[in-house]
């Protein structure tokens, strides 16, 4: 992987401009910055005026998206480590707002629609976040999901790991639900093999 991470090196040091962000002790999971650079521009394809994220960690990913909203534009993003979020908040501007708590239990509080929601928490979870999402959502919604490639281990349907177990359930519930216009892309980089998947509601009614 060590030439995939030089292009990535390569593609940001010629085409982006990376947020600077603090990380105090915290892993360096976030994405990568060509990556962060790609949901800024999804964000500005779709035209957000609100955005979900989950998962913030240090609020790498949440400033690409913030930077893609309008003044008047809503952020919201959700990290259930409290101590991720306090750094979180060193790095992000004072109008994106945190909510600290498990996703599941901040997201029936919410109200949308958002027209871009990031799903990119703890992966066992993911069809159910997947399914807060779509209440959450409209026509015209765009809902994004980080890590759903695990390496190739999707395919697996033997494996144990509960990551890999959620990303299927995840794969399950989008192909089951008729309202949606859906992909995934793998990636290779920085970030190791992985992907994404990109899921378009496309109607706020089942069957049409």
């Amino acid at each position: 992987m060590q030439r995939a991470s030089q292009v990535d090196q390569f593609i940001t040091e010629r085409w982006l401009d990376e947020p600077a962000v603090d990380r105090g002790d915290l892993p360096p999971h976030d994405v990568s910055a060509p990556q962060g650079a790609m949901l800024e521009l999804l964000a500005r394809a779709v035209g957000a005026r609100a955005i979900l994220e989950l998962g913030t960690l240090a609020g790498y990913s949440t400033l690409w998206l913030a930077r893609a909203l309008p003044p008047e534009g809503r952020l919201v993003t959700i990290e259930s480590d409290p101590r991720a979020a306090e750094i979180a908040r060193r790095n992000l501007p004072p109008d994106v707002k945190i909510i600290v708590a498990p996703a599941l239990e901040a997201l029936p509080g919410l109200s949308g629609p958002f027209d871009l929601i990031f799903i990119d928490a703890d992966k066992q979870r993911n069809a159910a976040y997947f399914h807060e999402a779509l209440r959450l959502a409209r026509p015209g919604t765009l809902i994004v999901a980080d890590n759903v490639i695990r390496g190739g281990a999707v395919l697996d349907a033997e494996d144990d790991d509960p990551s890999v177990r959620g990303v299927r359930d995840f794969f399950d519930a989008v192909a089951a639900e008729p309202r949606l216009l859906a992909t995934a892309i793998q990636t290779v980089g920085s970030k190791g093999y992985d992907g994404f998947a990109l899921a378009l509601v496309t109607s706020d009614r089942v069957g049409t």
